[in-house]
């Protein structure tokens, strides 16, 4: 079986500031949206070269609140240092707070973010498949 694109979809309180916030932040963008779509509003959020996004969705009919738990992790790799450092900088100009990882393994080369709803994303300094 072979797949060719990922979506991570995600309830949010707030559509434009959840959104806002990702792309500022990861560097995303909007590349799709939709508007109360048998009851649901939402957008999703990448970039050309990537095989995955973020889909961000309100319900209007019966509001959702998020529930992320502390082990709920969008992990991304970043293996250049000067990068990482960039990146982590716009994390936290994006609004995104810091705060320490539950799982003491991601504390090291990586700084782990939270968002206004709870979800966590953990920026590491590392290439993918390094230990």
């Amino acid at each position: 079986m072979k797949f060719d694109h990922l979506r991570i979809a995600r309830p949010v309180s707030e559509l434009e500031r959840s959104s806002g916030m990702y792309c500022r932040g990861l560097g995303l963008k909007k590349v799709g949206e939709f508007s109360d779509h048998d009851g649901f509003s939402g957008c999703m959020l990448g970039r050309d070269d990537l095989s995955w996004h973020l889909e961000f969705t309100v319900c209007h009919s019966h509001p959702i609140l998020p529930s992320p738990s502390q082990e709920d992790l969008l992990v991304l790799y970043i293996p250049d240092k000067i990068d990482w450092h960039n990146a982590c900088a716009r994390m936290d100009d994006a609004g995104f707070s810091r705060l320490g990882s539950f799982n003491p393994y991601w504390n090291n080369n990586g700084v782990t973010f939270v968002d206004v709803d709870g979800y966590r994303v953990v920026l590491h300094n590392a290439a993918w498949g390094s230990p």
